[in-house]
C-alpha cells in the first residue's frame, strides 16, 4: 500500500473515534461483514477504507440526540400499500405461509419453510409459568411471562449472530403458540402456526389460512412505538427475549396494543344496531374504534384483504354499514375484530395475535440493529427545571447550654 493510498484509510483508533464505539466493536463489525480490514505496510494493526467507514457511519443517526430517522430495509408504506422487502403484503398474505414471510423479513429469503419448532420441554416450561397467573390474566399477560421465563432458561440467549437469533425466534414463536391455553395437540407432526392457534381461539372448524393471513399483515408496520422500543433494546445489545419483552411492554399501552380490543367491543355493539352504536360512540366524544389511520389516506390494505377473505359473512355487512356513515375507512383493527366475531374468538385474542405477529417484526428489526453501531439511540434531553444548581441550605448551629453558661 503506497503512502498516497494511506490517506484513504483509517486506523482502528480513528475508526472507533469516528463511529463513537470501542475498538472491540470495530472487530465485531469486521466479523459481520460490515467493514473490511487490510494490513498496513511497515506498521502494526489494521487499516479500514475511509469510504467504508463513512458508509457505516451514515447508517446511524448524525448525533446521539436524534432518533427521528432510522434507516431500515424491511417495510415500505407507500401509496396506501404495504410492502415487506419489496414484496406486496397483499400477495404475501394470500400466497405464502407465515413461516416463509417471517424468514423474508429476517433474512431476505422468500422460500418454503418448515413449521416453527415447539420442543416439549420448552412448552411445558412456558405453560408452568403461565399457570401461576390468575384466571383473569389476558393472553398477552401470559405471553409476557412466558417470554421472560423462556429467556432465563436459554443459556445461549446472548449469542447475537444472525443464524442464532433466527433459530431462537423460530423456537420462541412456536413455543408461545403451543403454550397458550386451549385444547392440547392431537399429533406430534409439526403444525403451522395457524393450525396450532386456531383451536385455542375459536370453537369453529379451522380456517388456519385466514389466521395466518392476519398474522402476516400485522407482522410489521414500520417504526411503530413498540418497534422503536425493541430497536432501542437491541441497540444496547439486549438478547432477543429482552428485545421482545421491550416490545411487549410498549404494546401493552392503551394507545397501541389495546386497539384491537376496543374495535372488538365497538363491533360487538354495532352488530346489534350499527347506527345506534355509531351514534353512542360519536356522542361520547371519543374516536370511533377501527376507523382511519395516521399513515394511510384512503384505505388500509390489510383491512381490505382480511375483509375480502371473510366473504359474505354478516359481520362484513355490519362493517359496510358503518363505513358508509363514516368519513374515514376501516383499518386493520376493525378487520381483525370482524374475524374474531365471525368465528367467535375469545375476546382477548386480538391483542395476542397482534403481539405474536409483531414478534416476527421485532426480530427483523433487532437483526438490523445488531448489525448497526451499538448504543446509537440517546435522546437529547431539554432541561426545563429551575436554573442553576440548587444551593444547599446551611444549618446554623445553636449554642449549647450543656455543662455551663
Amino acid at each position: 500500500m503506497s503512502q498516497q493510498g494511506d490517506e484513504n484509510y483509517l486506523t482502528t483508533a480513528e475508526v472507533a473515534r469516528q463511529l463513537k464505539v470501542k475498538p472491540e466493536t470495530i472487530y465485531a463489525y469486521v466479523s459481520r461483514g460490515l467493514l473490511t480490514s487490510v494490513r498496513a505496510r511497515g506498521r502494526r494493526g489494521s487499516l479500514f477504507a475511509a469510504a467504508d467507514v463513512e458508509r457505516l457511519a451514515s447508517k446511524s443517526v448524525e448525533h446521539s440526540g436524534v432518533v427521528e430517522q432510522i434507516e431500515s430495509e424491511l417495510t415500505l408504506l407507500q401509496d396506501d400499500e404495504l410492502y415487506y422487502r419489496g414484496h406486496s403484503v397483499r400477495e404475501l398474505a394470500t400466497e405464502w405461509p407465515l413461516e416463509s414471510v417471517a424468514h423474508l423479513l429476517w433474512t431476505g429469503d422468500l422460500t418454503k419453510r418448515q413449521p416453527f419448532p415447539a420442543p416439549g420441554d420448552s412448552v411445558q416450561l412456558a405453560r408452568s409459568a403461565m399457570s401461576v397467573l390468575p384466571d383473569s390474566a389476558r393472553l398477552t399477560d401470559r405471553l409476557r411471562v412466558a417470554v421472560t421465563v423462556l429467556g432465563a432458561a436459554d443459556p445461549m440467549r446472548f449469542d447475537l449472530m444472525p443464524r442464532s437469533v433466527v433459530a431462537a425466534a423460530e423456537k420462541l414463536i412456536g413455543v408461545l403458540a403451543a403454550s397458550l391455553p386451549g385444547p392440547p395437540r392431537t399429533s406430534d407432526t409439526p403444525q403451522s402456526l395457524g393450525k396450532q392457534l386456531w383451536p385455542k381461539l375459536s370453537p369453529h372448524p379451522p380456517r388456519p389460512e385466514l389466521l395466518e393471513a392476519a398474522l402476516i399483515m400485522l407482522a410489521d408496520h414500520g417504526l411503530a412505538v413498540s418497534t422503536i422500543a425493541a430497536r432501542v433494546a437491541a441497540s444496547a445489545r439486549a438478547n432477543l427475549y429482552a428485545v421482545v419483552s421491550a416490545g411487549l411492554g410498549a404494546l401493552d399501552g392503551q394507545y397501541h396494543g389495546a386497539a384491537p380490543t376496543l374495535a372488538y367491543e365497538f363491533l360487538q355493539r354495532a352488530q346489534r344496531d350499527p347506527l345506534q352504536a355509531l351514534s353512542d360512540q360519536l356522542r361520547s366524544g371519543e374516536p370511533v374504534p377501527g376507523f382511519g389511520h395516521r399513515i394511510y389516506r384512503e384505505r388500509d390494505p390489510r383491512a381490505e384483504v382480511l375483509l375480502e377473505l371473510l366473504g359474505d359473512h354478516p359481520v362484513v355487512e355490519t362493517v359496510q354499514v358503518l363505513a358508509a356513515r363514516m368519513p374515514s375507512f376501516p383499518n386493520s383493527d376493525l378487520a381483525v375484530a370482524a374475524m374474531m366475531h365471525a368465528f367467535e374468538f375469545r375476546a382477548d385474542a386480538g391483542d395476542a395475535l397482534f403481539a405474536l405477529a409483531r414478534i416476527i417484526g421485532w426480530t427483523a428489526h433487532a437483526l438490523e440493529e445488531y448489525a448497526a453501531p451499538a448504543l446509537r439511540f440517546r435522546a437529547l434531553g431539554i432541561y426545563t427545571g429551575r436554573g442553576g444548581p440548587v444551593e444547599p441550605k446551611v444549618r446554623t448551629a445553636r449554642p449549647s447550654t450543656a455543662g455551663g453558661p
